[in-house]
């Protein structure tokens, strides 16, 4: 147990930890993986920024390719944004558009297939996002809803049976699936390993696509929260502009908060309730310092552990059927 919990207790040595990470890259990408820089997928938010901007400082900027993949239902902010970190950052970027591939792999139809069993209507110039009430106003399971807005700018939020969410969601994984394979491809032909983006909160609360942005050769920022990452952020110089922006999801039509499609909490207090969790650290003293109430704290931590049931999947390793010898 940790003594002296505080508001102060995710406060990191910037300095420090930029110099340990990038010494760690250097020695995993150069020595263990034995290849010549890194990919970066750069969406414009701050994990991506702030492993491109550690990248550079591991490499330089000469040894660092940052790839943008938008596609239909992307914000015209990510691109932008992402654009702005990688001239600040002086690496090669490039553009590479997904919609085609999404297009031929049905992405887009299944999707639509799936959400027509709910609302019929739903089609051309519809858009949807998926979205849970808040952790603290649930009174059990947190049920995903489908909200859809039609041409006319009229929003409707509605239930989803299992198999419709399913659908929606096996459909939209395409997106992080296609992504990651096009992060590959330059990182084959340049002998390059790739670069992953998860912080803490999302690689234990299984916050990613498995054979998607869950993949990677190096995991610079894994170990740190999310409050964490915001912090390095400045310490690095991340342009304003991606430092104030929300964090999102960016993958479905409509506008759409990590808080909303997944997390149902603010990531700093999640951020809080998870650390004092895994320091064996009271509700009663979580409670104190994030503002919320004991009983509050137990719901956050009953959707914590809910979601690191679900997430053993998303991290196990292919399963052998029999052991293989060493020898």
């Amino acid at each position: 147990m940790i003594s002296g919990f505080g508001k102060d207790a995710l406060v990191l040595d910037a300095r420090s930890e930029v110099d340990r990470i990038v010494e760690a890259l250097r020695r995993q990408v150069f020595g263990a993986l034995r290849r010549r820089g890194v990919v970066v997928g750069l969406s414009g938010g701050i994990d991506s920024s702030v492993v491109a901007a550690l990248c550079v400082g591991a490499f330089g900027k000469d040894k660092v390719l940052g790839l943008f993949m938008p596609e239909s239902h992307s914000s015209g902010d990510s691109l932008r944004l992402g654009r702005t970190v990688a001239s600040q950052l002086g690496i090669d970027s490039i553009v590479e558009d997904i919609t085609p591939a999404l297009e031929g792999i049905g992405a887009y139809s299944r999707q639509i297939e799936a959400i027509r069993t709910v609302v019929p209507a739903y089609g051309q110039g519809w858009k949807c996002k998926l979205v849970m009430a808040s952790v603290l106003e649930s009174n059990g399971i947190n049920i995903t809803r489908l909200t859809v807005e039609d041409p006319d700018g009229k929003v409707d939020t509605v239930r989803l049976p299992p198999a419709t969410y399913l659908q929606i969601v096996a459909a939209t994984n395409y997106k992080q699936r296609v992504r990651k394979m096009t992060e590959y491809y330059h990182a084959d032909r340049l002998n390059y390993a790739v670069a992953g983006t998860p912080n803490r909160l999302e690689h234990d609360q299984g916050f990613f696509v498995k054979q998607g942005d869950g993949i990677a050769d190096v995991l610079p920022i894994v170990h740190l929260y999310k409050t964490q990452v915001y912090q390095l952020a400045e310490y690095l110089g991340i342009d304003p502009e991606v430092r104030r922006r929300p964090p999102t999801t960016d993958t479905f039509s409509m506008a759409q908060s990590q808080e909303e499609f997944y997390f149902a909490l603010p990531y700093h207090l999640t951020d809080l309730c998870l650390y004092g969790l895994n320091h064996g650290i009271s509700a009663n003293e979580i409670a104190a310092v994030a503002g919320l109430t004991p009983d509050q704290v137990q719901k956050v931590f009953k959707d914590i552990e809910s979601k690191r049931r679900a997430a053993r999947y998303l991290h196990a390793r292919p399963l052998p059927a029999v052991e293989m010898d060493e020898g």
